[in-house]
């Protein structure tokens, strides 16, 4: 039976940008599936583009090879392929359907039906395809859905949730990013219920989808809804303070979802980036943002000079977004801070070892006394002011005289 699209747009230039359009022509009927077809319908940037086809994975292989593309067996068991087309990695994944789940994994088989495909998608925005001609295909309303700002289970959302219990925190990505109204309460009842096997996902998924849902554009609704449904607690049981990334948002922060994590979290950062398994940037980065000196409005210029020398800017201005509050001054004062060089104290050990001081623990001392000196006077000594001091405490003259030959 031929299927009629739901709309017919103008072929995106992705399809040729990124090396789409002679994948489609290499398989019949296939489509863009999932996320390009989403941001496609709502006129958002289209990052990642998926590819479905409705042959077998030894035929997609055989195809795309016989058209001149190379090909990577990613996940053949599952039926997918990489090709590499104009430079670009793209995955085609056989049409399927689930023949069994666990919360985590599926076992699947086969078809060429775009509506079973679909069916096994987790929300209705995501099940939609789009031929090379610009016709998009929608079996669960997801265009009517996409217009709404809801975002709807496909089918039975205690089902999907049973499927795979990431979804329970894709739902929460999703509602960041296009929600304009708040969920059923058969959604509700579903991802309460579903909660308890949140537990069974790997650190790495649930980091994943955290930096997500924090990535979009302002995620306090939906991290609101998290710590009101038990989610928040559920993923950040160390604790989690959505009130103050909130507040953090409503001020201007900027869009980075590591600082709004270091915001929204209150326990242990330690304990909370080994457990997630961060990577080692982004635990050093959580661990500066949740500890040391925070810059406030009342410092004048020397004060914040001195942090700046012994703190990177960035830390410093995360820290004061995550710990300012109602009060005036706070945007001045980071203004003030963005336009300050870093202060860097002038002196170094030679100097020390060229007043005639022999190498040991007093070249250090020596250099700490300058530089506490250097720091109370707002970081504004030069370094010939700085060798005065260092040679005052050294009790030899600055610039010793040369013996004449």
């Amino acid at each position: 039976m031929t299927e009629i699209p739901a709309v017919r747009l103008s072929p995106p230039a992705f399809l040729h940008e990124r090396g789409i359009a002679p994948i489609l022509a290499a398989l019949p009927g296939a489509r863009v599936v999932g996320g390009a077809v989403r941001d496609t319908l709502a006129a958002t940037p289209v990052s990642d583009i998926d590819v479905g086809a409705p042959q077998p994975p030894d035929e997609v292989v055989r195809r795309l090879e016989g058209a001149g593309f190379r090909t990577i067996p990613t996940g053949l068991a599952h039926g997918t392929v990489t090709a590499i087309s104009d430079g670009h990695p793209v995955e085609i994944t056989t049409l399927r359907r689930d023949v069994e789940t666990d919360g985590r994994h599926a076992v699947v088989a086969f078809t060429d039906d775009w509506q079973a495909d679909a069916a096994r998608r987790d929300f209705t925005i995501n099940a939609m395809s789009m031929r090379g001609d610009g016709a998009v295909f929608d079996y669960f309303e997801g265009i009517a859905d996409l217009r709404a700002g809801k975002v709807r289970f496909v089918g039975d959302p205690a089902t999907r949730i049973s499927e795979d219990y990431l979804r329970i925190l894709r739902y929460f990505r999703f509602f960041a990013r296009y929600a304009r109204e708040m969920p059923d309460p058969t959604t509700l009842a579903a991802i309460r219920e579903g909660m308890s096997g949140l537990p069974r996902l790997s650190p790495e998924r649930v980091w994943n989808e955290l930096k997500r849902i924090l990535a979009a554009h302002d995620p306090s609704a939906a991290v609101a809804l998290m710590a009101q449904l038990g989610v928040l607690q559920a993923v950040l049981p160390e604790g989690a303070d959505s009130a103050r990334l909130t507040r953090m948002i409503s001020h201007g922060a900027p869009d980075d979802p590591l600082l709004r994590f270091a915001a929204l979290l209150t326990g242990d950062a330690e304990h909370v980036a080994d457990r997630l398994k961060l990577s080692g940037e982004e635990r050093d980065a959580l661990l500066a943002w949740r500890s040391g000196p925070v810059p406030r409005p009342h410092d004048d210029d020397a004060a914040l000079r001195r942090l700046l020398a012994e703190q990177d800017q960035q830390v410093l201005l995360g820290r004061s977004w995550i710990e300012g509050d109602e009060q005036p001054g706070w945007a001045e004062m980071r203004s003030r801070l963005t336009a300050m060089p870093r202060p860097v104290f002038p002196l170094q050990g030679r100097d020390v070892l060229a007043l005639g001081l022999p190498p040991g623990p007093p070249v250090g001392q020596s250099l700490h006394h300058v530089r506490t000196w250097w720091l109370a006077g707002g970081c504004t000594a030069n370094r010939e002011a700085c060798l005065q001091e260092l040679a005052h405490i050294a009790k030899v003259p600055p610039n010793p005289p040369r013996s004449s030959e």
